[in-house]
C-alpha cells in the first residue's frame, strides 16, 4: 500500500500515490452520486420483512425488487467507469482495474442478496449480504474518487501552464516580449479561475470553498497590475520601488496559484508569513461573553478561594484590553475618559457583587441585594461595551489623491511627504480595523474584516508612484484603483460587524465637534480651517446616507422605512445645495 502524500498525483502527468482503502469524500458531485446506491442497499440490508415472518416462511418479494434495483445501478456505474478510462489514457488503467472490482462486488453483492430474498429470516445469510454490501459500496467509492481524480488533473495542468507563463513573464527583458508573455498569462489564468471555479462549486468543505474563492478573485484583480507592474521594471530596472511593486504582484499571484494546488490535492493551504489567524470572534468580545457567563451563579455554587480570584483575574484582563483600546491614536480624548470610567465602575460593581455573594454563602436562594448586584454588574458591562464599541466606529479618510496628483506634477519632494501621511493613515485603518474586529461576535464579519485588513497592510507600500514616467503613472494609476477597491471591501466590511445604532451615535457627535469648529473658525476669521471642517462634516453626512440607505434594505418596506429614507433625502439635498452655492462662486 503507497502513503499517500499526493493523493491527486503530480502536476501535469497523472501519477497515482494513493491509498485504496482511504475513501474520504471531498465533492458533492461524488456524494450526490454514491447516495442512490446507499440507499437502496441500506434498504435492503436493514429490511426486517415483517409480513414474511407474519406468512409461513417463503420468498421476499420486497428484497427481490430492492436486489434487481441495486444490480442495475452497478451496470451503470461500470458502464460510467468503462467510459471515462477510455477517455482518459492516463488513468485507464487504473480506472478500470476499479470497474472490475466493482463488477466483482456487485456479483458477489447479487448472489448474496438473492440467497437472502429466498431466506430473509436466516441471521447468518443476512450476514453475508452485509458484508457483500460494504464491499460493493466500498469499490464503488474507490470507482467514484478515481473518477474525480479526473477533474484534478485538468486542474492541474491548467495550473502548470499558469506557472510556465508566470515565469516567462517574470523573466522578460523588453516590453514585446513581456506583452506576449502577459497575453499567455491572461489566457491560461481565464482558463485556470473558470476549471477553480467548477471545483469550487463540486467541494464539500466550506474552508475549501472560500480559499478556492479567494485564490479566483486575486487571479483576477492582479492580472491588471502585474502587467502594469511589470512594464514600470522593465522600463526602470534600476528602481528598488519598481522592483518591489513587481515582486509584490507576483507574490500574490503565486499565492494564489499555490492555494489552488493546495485545495486541488487536498493538502494543507500554505500559511504566507506569520499572519496572524482570521477565524473566531474578538477577543475582547469574547472575554467580556465569558465574564458575564461566569459572574451569575447560584450562592451554593460561591467559594471565596476559587471563585473570588478567577472573576478578579478575567475582569482586569478585559479592563487591559480596554486600555489598550483606549490608548490607541484613533480613540479621542472624551472617549479614552469614559472608558477609563466605565473600567472604574466594572471594578467597583464587581466588588460589590462579591460582597453580595459572601453574605449569601449557603443559602439556597439569591436575596433581593445579590439580584440587585448582579443586574448593576450586567448593566456596567454593557456600558463598558458601549463605549469600547463607539471607540471603534470612527473611520480614517487616506489622502490617496494628494499623493497622486504630486506624482503627475513631478515633485519628488511631495510624493516622499504624503507617502509618509498615507502610510501612517493607512496604519490607523489597520489599526481601527483590528480594534472593530476585538468588540465583535460575528465571526464570519471578524473573518472578513481581518483579511480585508491585511490586504491593506501588505499594499500600502506599494501605492507610490514615480515622476516623469507614463509607464510608472499608469502603474500607480493601477495601484491606486486596487487600494480605493480594497480600502471599500475594508469599509463594507466593517460595516457588517458594527450597528446602526452606535454608528449614527458617534456620528451625530462628530459632526457636532466639526460644527463647532467651524464656528470657531468663522470667530477666528479662519477660511482654510473652515472650507476644511465643512469637508469633513460633509463627508459624514455622506457616509451617514450611504449606511443608512444600506440599512433600510434589509426591511420590508413600510411606513418606518418610507420616513427614514425622506429624512436621507432632505439631508442629500442639502448637500446638493452646498455644492451648487460653491460651484456658483
Amino acid at each position: 500500500m503507497a502513503t499517500m502524500t499526493d493523493q491527486y498525483g503530480t502536476t501535469g502527468t497523472l501519477t497515482l500515490k494513493w491509498d485504496p482503502r482511504n475513501l474520504e469524500i471531498r465533492t458533492m458531485s461524488v456524494e450526490r452520486t454514491l447516495e442512490p446506491l446507499v440507499l437502496q442497499v441500506t434498504t435492503l440490508v436493514n429490511s426486517k420483512d415483517r409480513d414474511a415472518k407474519k406468512k409461513r416462511p417463503g420468498k421476499s418479494k420486497r428484497a427481490s425488487a430492492l436486489v434487481a434495483t441495486v444490480e442495475r445501478a452497478t451496470e451503470i456505474f461500470i458502464e460510467r467507469g468503462q467510459t471515462i478510462a477510455y477517455e482518459n489514457p492516463e488513468i485507464t488503467q487504473q480506472m478500470l482495474t476499479a470497474v472490475e472490482e466493482v463488477r466483482k462486488a456487485g456479483a458477489a453483492m447479487s448472489l448474496a442478496a438473492r440467497e437472502f430474498s429466498e431466506e430473509p429470516c436466516a441471521s447468518q445469510v443476512r450476514g453475508g449480504m452485509v458484508r457483500a454490501a460494504r464491499a460493493l459500496l466500498c469499490a464503488v467509492t474507490r470507482l467514484l474518487i478515481l473518477a474525480d481524480m479526473v477533474d484534478v488533473h485538468l486542474l492541474l495542468n491548467k495550473l502548470n501552464t499558469v506557472e510556465n507563463d508566470l515565469d516567462k513573464l517574470k523573466s522578460a527583458s523588453s516590453q514585446s516580449e513581456l506583452l506576449e508573455s502577459a497575453r499567455q498569462f491572461g489566457r491560461s489564468a481565464s482558463e485556470l479561475a473558470a476549471q477553480a471555479a467548477k471545483r469550487q462549486r463540486e467541494l464539500k468543505e466550506p474552508r475549501m470553498k472560500d480559499e478556492l474563492a479567494a485564490a479566483r478573485a486575486v487571479l483576477k484583480k492582479h492580472s491588471t497590475m502585474l502587467l502594469t507592474a511589470s512594464k514600470v521594471y522593465v522600463r526602470h530596472p534600476e528602481l528598488a520601488a519598481a522592483k518591489a511593486n513587481r515582486d509584490y504582484v507576483l507574490r500574490a499571484v503565486c499565492s494564489a496559484v499555490d492555494s489552488i494546488s493546495a485545495v486541488a490535492k487536498g493538502q494543507p493551504i500554505p500559511v504566507v508569513g506569520g499572519n496572524r489567524p482570521v477565524e473566531g470572534p474578538g477577543e475582547l468580545a469574547q472575554a467580556l461573553d465569558d465574564f458575564d457567563e461566569r459572574m451569575v451563579m447560584e450562592p451554593l455554587a460561591y467559594s471565596e478561594l476559587r471563585t473570588r480570584p478567577s472573576l478578579e483575574e478575567r475582569l482586569e484582563s478585559i479592563i487591559s484590553g480596554a486600555a489598550l483600546m483606549a490608548d490607541s491614536s484613533c480613540t479621542r480624548d472624551e472617549r479614552r475618559e469614559r472608558i477609563v470610567a466605565e473600567c472604574n465602575a466594572v471594578r467597583q460593581a464587581l466588588q460589590d457583587l462579591l460582597h453580595e455573594y459572601m453574605a449569601n454563602t449557603g443559602k439556597p436562594e439569591q436575596s433581593a441585594g445579590l439580584e440587585r448586584a448582579i443586574e448593576n454588574m450586567c448593566r456596567k458591562t454593557r456600558d463598558l461595551r458601549r463605549q469600547l464599541r463607539k471607540a471603534v466606529v470612527d473611520h480614517t479618510n487616506v489622502p490617496l489623491l494628494v499623493l497622486m496628483e504630486a506624482a503627475r506634477n513631478g515633485n519628488e519632494k511631495e510624493v516622499e511627504e504624503y507617502a509618509l501621511v498615507f502610510t501612517e493613515h493607512a496604519n490607523k485603518l489597520v489599526e481601527v480595523a483590528n480594534l472593530v474586529c476585538s468588540m465583535s461576535n460575528n465571526e464570519d464579519g471578524v473573518k472578513m474584516v481581518r483579511h480585508a485588513a491585511e490586504h491593506i497592510e501588505s499594499l500600502c507600500p506599494q501605492v507610490t508612484a514615480r515622476p516623469r514616467s507614463r509607464v510608472a503613472q499608469e502603474n500607480a494609476a493601477a495601484f491606486a484603483r486596487a487600494w480605493e477597491l480594497a480600502v471599500k471591501l475594508l469599509t463594507d466590511a466593517v460595516d457588517d460587524i458594527t450597528t446602526i445604532d452606535d454608528f449614527l451615535a458617534v456620528s451625530e457627535n462628530h459632526i457636532l465637534e466639526d460644527v463647532n469648529k467651524c464656528v470657531v473658525a468663522l470667530q477666528e476669521g479662519d477660511p482654510d480651517s473652515l472650507e476644511r471642517t465643512a469637508g469633513a462634516i460633509r463627508g459624514r453626512a455622506s457616509r451617514v446616507c450611504s449606511v443608512v440607505t444600506q440599512e433600510m434594505d434589509n426591511y420590508e418596506p413600510c411606513i418606518y422605512t418610507k420616513r427614514v429614507l425622506e429624512a436621507v433625502t432632505v439631508l442629500r439635498d442639502q448637500e446638493e445645495i452646498y455644492k451648487d452655492k460653491k460651484t456658483n462662486k
